[in-house]
Formats: structure tokens, C-alpha cells, sequence
């Protein structure tokens, strides 16, 4: 357990916050979360006199962007939080030693004594250097991780803040889409993100009707849409895939996929990496997929040339890359915007409770069973302090559990996952 300090011995001076990675539906949940712990906890106490958001995360502060947010009226930060993506702009970058010291020299500067970083696993590995560079060269300051990601990817945590509104759209549009597939009947195939884990990929299944899909009583599962459903865990084979949906397709005449842009072959070569060319490279080395459509481009072309009959007409594929569109769709889940504006005034208590840094966790304790048995269990969640070690450049990815053969997820997955999302729509059929 990491030393703490009382109230009496901690530094004064600044609170700096930054926001990092992909934006999300509720990151500024966290972010207005964050200075109300502030305020009600070490700027009551006169510990801070300021609180600064960095403009683009560390990016901006090592240029010495900054926005003072100690006296912004609440309604303007209660309006803020409703707001999708990253208020104070965000940043792709990956600091090593030398950017970490200039970080650590801009926060020097405006005396900051307290960091606190909204962002993933590199984002948390960010925050762990500048502690770490800190704490070796004597200089006293906290500095704290606060999740966010919609990919669900970050260890010791049963789901973090962003996914469970992510996983919300991409059920919903899955519903419309699948009612759309049996209307004009057709192979459709949707690419939701996901590079190494399946979590949002999974959330898909959510668009089956319920009632067949998590009553034991029923002999027979839904044959609703997604009828197959690809996580980046599970090794992918291109004739495998042709099979599956030749199965499903040759007896309905339709047939709706949800493949990650993840998938790997038994090698761990991405499918989607080999079918981009001349791809753009993010900073950590990452072929960028989300903003390309040659996945499902290159799937769909594969299917019509392996199952147009010799002579015949091919048949209807169609493909759709949910891309950026799904990580700050304006519909976020109720609970994740509990979670998120909670887990930073987490962060913020503890700063003010003296430990010199860590990451905020969430810990389920209540399974949420209620949502699909009526004497269930209510869903609800805590908090922890973990070590940034423990989170830092590390993924978290879908438990064996939540997987059902090469092209499903299991009824674990949708207990897991259903009531993180808040409750969906309903559809009629004839």
C-alpha cells in the first residue's frame, strides 16, 4: 500500500486536468466530476488556488495552454457534462522520458502540485512517468488516472466509464440495422471498433430480442441479427467465415455480421492491417482502422466471390464501419454518466485523503440481474484506488467466459453487459 499524507503536510499550490485518447459520451462527466471533488476537498481546505484544464492534455501544457476552471458556475459545468466528446480537446501523443520531463517542467511552472489525467491504458502510463519523474527529482506532486475508453480494455476494472454508452449505440444500431436486413434481404456486415478487445463488438448481441436470448425456458435461441459476431480474441479464418454465413444465408436469404477491426488470423496478423494499403500509423505504431472502410469493403468482396454460383448472380453485400460516430453519439447510458462524474470526484477525495498518485477502478457490487429476472439483483458499483502500474500500457481483454465457440458471446456476456446500457427499445415484428 502506497504511503499516504494528512491533511496538514500536503502541498499548495495548483490542480491541473487533462483529457487524452479518443473522446467519449460522458469523458466530460469525469472532467466536471474532477473539479467538484476539487472544490468540495482541497480547495475548501486552501490546498489549491487554482484549478487548470490543459488544453489537448499534456500537449497543450507543455505549450502552456491552460483554461482556468476554479470559478466556473455550475450550470455551465452541469451543461458541460451533458456534452459529448472532449471539452478540452484531447491528444493522441505518446510522451517518452524527454516529452515527460518537459510536462513536468511546464507543471513546475504554474505550481501545480496535483495531475489528474483522464484517458486509457497510455494515458495511465503517461501519468504513472510524470509521477514517477516527479517523485525522483523531489518534487511534490500527486497525480492521478481517471479511466476512460470505450473499448472496456483497462485491467482491474469491471468496465470503465465511455463503454457502456458506446455499447449502447452500437446495440441500437443494430436493431435498426437487422430490422432493415429483413426488410430488403441481403448479407450485411457491420466493423465496430476494438484492436484487441471485443467488449464493444460483443455489446451487439444486445440487439437480439431478449426474451430468446436470456430465457432458459425457450428450446431454441434467437435467430435475430447480429447472427454472427466476430471478437478480435478468437482467431478469424477467411474460409471459415464464408461457411458461417453460407449456413445462415442459404437458408434465410439474409444474414447480419458484426465483425471487430481487430480480428487476427492464427498468426495474430490483423485481417484489416493486410487489407489496408499505404494505411496511416498512429503514434503508438497502430495502423489507424476506425477511419478506414476496407474491412468491410474488403469482406463483403470476398463473400461475393466465394458464394456467386458458378454462372449465377452474386449476391447482395452491403458494409458499414461504425467508426468515430460511436464514441460520442448523444445518447449516453444513465449509468455511465453516474459512473464517470463519480470517478473523478473519486480521484479528487483521493488526493485530499493523501496518496501521492493511483488510478480509479470500478468494482461492481451488484450484478445487475434484476434487469432480466424479475426477483434479480439491482445493479450497482464502488470504487478503488490500484497502483498506476497496475493499469499503465497494459490491455485487459474478453475473458474465455463471455465468448460462446468462434462467433458468439455468451449469455455471460449479456448478463455482463445489459444493464450498463439502460434500457432499449422494443420492435414489433409480423
Amino acid at each position: 500500500m502506497q504511503d499516504q499524507t494528512s491533511l496538514s503536510s500536503l502541498p499548495r499550490g495548483a490542480a491541473l486536468i487533462g483529457q487524452s485518447g479518443g473522446p467519449t459520451a460522458v469523458i466530460n462527466q469525469s472532467l466536471v466530476g474532477v473539479i467538484e471533488g476539487l472544490r468540495m476537498g482541497l480547495f475548501a481546505s486552501g490546498h489549491i488556488d487554482r484549478i487548470l484544464g490543459m488544453r489537448h492534455g499534456v500537449k497543450g501544457l507543455t505549450k502552456g495552454e491552460v483554461v482556468d476552471c476554479t470559478a466556473m458556475h455550475q450550470d455551465k459545468l452541469d451543461n458541460l457534462a451533458l456534452t459529448p466528446s472532449a471539452a478540452l480537446g484531447s491528444t493522441r501523443d505518446k510522451p517518452d522520458a524527454a516529452y515527460c520531463e518537459r510536462v513536468l517542467e511546464s507543471c513546475k511552472k504554474l505550481k501545480a502540485r496535483y495531475f489528474f489525467y483522464i484517458g486509457g491504458n497510455d494515458s495511465s502510463d503517461t501519468c504513472r512517468i510524470i509521477s514517477e519523474m516527479a517523485q525522483s527529482t523531489g518534487y511534490d506532486m500527486r497525480c492521478f488516472h481517471v479511466p476512460k475508453t470505450v473499448d472496456n480494455d483497462l485491467m482491474e476494472n469491471d468496465h470503465t466509464p465511455g463503454f457502456p454508452s458506446a455499447a449502447r449505440f452500437v446495440a441500437m444500431a443494430c436493431m435498426a440495422d437487422f430490422m432493415d436486413n429483413i426488410s430488403l434481404p441481403g448479407i450485411k456486415i457491420n466493423v465496430v471498433m476494438g484492436r484487441h478487445a471485443g467488449f464493444l463488438t460483443g455489446a451487439s448481441a444486445l440487439a437480439r430480442r431478449r426474451d430468446r436470448a436470456l430465457d432458459d425456458s425457450v428450446p431454441t435461441a434467437s435467430t435475430d441479427g447480429p447472427q454472427l459476431i466476430y471478437c478480435p480474441e478468437v482467431p478469424f479464418d477467411m474460409e471459415r467465415f464464408v461457411a458461417d454465413v453460407d449456413s445462415i444465408y442459404s437458408v434465410k436469404g439474409r444474414c447480419h455480421i458484426v465483425v471487430s477491426e481487430g480480428i487476427c488470423d492464427r498468426e495474430g496478423k490483423p485481417i484489416a492491417a493486410s487489407l489496408i494499403k499505404n494505411g496511416q500509423v498512429d503514434a503508438h505504431g497502430n495502423v489507424q482502422l476506425s477511419g478506414s472502410g476496407a474491412l468491410g469493403d474488403q469482406l463483403g468482396d470476398f463473400l461475393k466471390a466465394k458464394l456467386t454460383p458458378v454462372g449465377g448472380k452474386p449476391p447482395r453485400v452491403r458494409a458499414d464501419t461504425f467508426g468515430y460516430v460511436q464514441r460520442c453519439w448523444p445518447d449516453a447510458s444513465i449509468i455511465d454518466r453516474i459512473e464517470a462524474r463519480r470517478s473523478g470526484r473519486f480521484a479528487a477525495t483521493l488526493a485530499l485523503q493523501g496518496h501521492i498518485s493511483g488510478s480509479v477502478a470500478i468494482v461492481r457490487t451488484g450484478s445487475g440481474s434484476a434487469c432480466y429476472q424479475p426477483q434479480g439483483e439491482a445493479y450497482a458499483s464502488d470504487y478503488k484506488r490500484v497502483e498506476l502500474s497496475a493499469i499503465a500500457a497494459k490491455t485487459r481483454h474478453m475473458p474465455p467466459e463471455f465468448l460462446s465457440g468462434h462467433n458468439n458471446v455468451s449469455r455471460k456476456f449479456i448478463e455482463f453487459c445489459l444493464p450498463l446500457v439502460g434500457e432499449l427499445p422494443g420492435f414489433e415484428r409480423l
